[in-house]
């Protein structure tokens, strides 16, 4: 197993497929499982693998940039809006088409393309038939009707969720210390990227704790879900600061590197901070989502109470699970929340 593929966490069975494809690699894979499973970074380190000429030793100048994602036979190109554009599947198209700058292989990673919608037909031939030189790795939580056809001509490699347990681990291998390492595990949801940016968040227990008690803080007014929902909203923002400060750390380093070569100016810094601005609305919505599954807890915990208070707590989970899933598709927060809290205030 190369040491590479190793720095993957708990997804034995599709790290083993990958490692078996080295020696010949497929036109295309499928990564299916939900998110923050660790699909981009084993799409980075599968492609550290390809590159290398030691085989994925994960330590050389190669393995290095491959894994910050600075290698130029690397691209990933991720969904901007709800869905995936024509536009953007052409460029997909184009990108395909180039031959590898400094590696045997390109591979191109398509983060979140199971939202093809109408781009599909622009996509198939291009994943059907790819340049020889040219990796298609396609990143997807599930298949739906009109992401079917392309599904069908990748080789699926299956993410499984990840357990608390896995991301403790993980953590804790990295140097955290075990009781701030279950902390951030719990409220992780099973992503790794994201119990790895709470490490440092200070103020996540009060979060949590200010989420368990929601039931109890509704009085039977307007304007007690509104408070409820505005502090709710900007409490969101205390992770996205912590991730704002680590990216312009990365970008200061990357302007250093550009200086320190001889560049007039940092070349794609529009693309970096369009990317930085997606990953700050995707932590904004894990944390809300995160909260949503503490507030989901307090509900189960009621199933097994008398009648009345149990059909209760199932309207709620099926407010809070509604809730969950509108937050992916980019509508207003507050308003889905104050939504959301006079549901579980009729409830009861």
């Amino acid at each position: 197993m190369p040491p590479v593929l190793q720095r993957v966490v708990g997804q034995e069975k599709a790290i083993a497929f990958l490692a078996a494809s080295l020696s010949h690699p497929l036109h295309a894979y499928l990564f299916l499982g939900p998110a923050g499973t660790g699909r981009s970074e084993a799409a980075a380190c599968f492609a550290a693998a390809l590159f290398c000429e030691n085989g994925g030793c994960g330590s050389c100048e190669v393995c290095r940039e491959t894994l910050a994602r600075r290698h130029p036979d690397l691209v990933f190109v991720e969904r901007q809006g709800a869905s995936i554009r024509v536009a953007q599947a052409a460029e997909v198209v184009r990108l395909a088409a180039r031959t590898p700058r400094a590696a045997p292989y390109q591979v191109l990673v398509l983060v979140d393309f199971h939202l093809v919608g109408s781009a599909a037909p622009t996509l198939l031939k291009t994943i059907e038939e790819p340049p020889e030189t040219t990796i298609v790795i396609v990143t997807a939580e599930s298949v739906p009707a009109d992401f079917v056809t392309i599904a069908s001509r990748c080789s699926p490699v299956e993410f499984r969720s990840l357990g608390e347990g896995d991301v403790m681990a993980a953590l804790v291998r990295d140097g955290a210390e075990p009781a701030t390492a279950s902390l951030a595990a719990k409220a992780s949801g099973g992503r790794l990227d994201r119990a790895r940016l709470l490490l440092g968040d200070e103020r996540l227990s009060e979060r949590m704790a200010r989420w368990h008690g929601l039931p109890s803080s509704l009085n039977g007014t307007g304007a007690r879900v509104a408070e409820l929902a505005s502090a709710l909203v900007a409490a969101a923002n205390e992770p996205v600061e912590l991730l704002e400060s680590r990216q312009a750390e990365e970008l200061a380093l990357l302007l250093e590197e550009a200086k320190a070569s001889g560049e007039k100016g940092l070349g794609g810094r529009a693309e970096i901070e369009a990317q930085h601005k997606r990953e700050r609305r995707r932590v904004r919505t894990d944390d809300l989502r995160a909260g949503l599954s503490a507030l989901a807890a307090v509900y189960r915990a009621r199933l097994g109470s008398e009648p009345a208070t149990a059909r209760a707590a199932i309207a709620a989970l099926a407010a809070i699970d509604e809730a969950s899933s509108r937050l992916l598709l980019n509508v207003d927060e507050t308003l889905l929340l104050e939504w959301l809290l006079l549901q579980l205030d009729r409830a009861g």
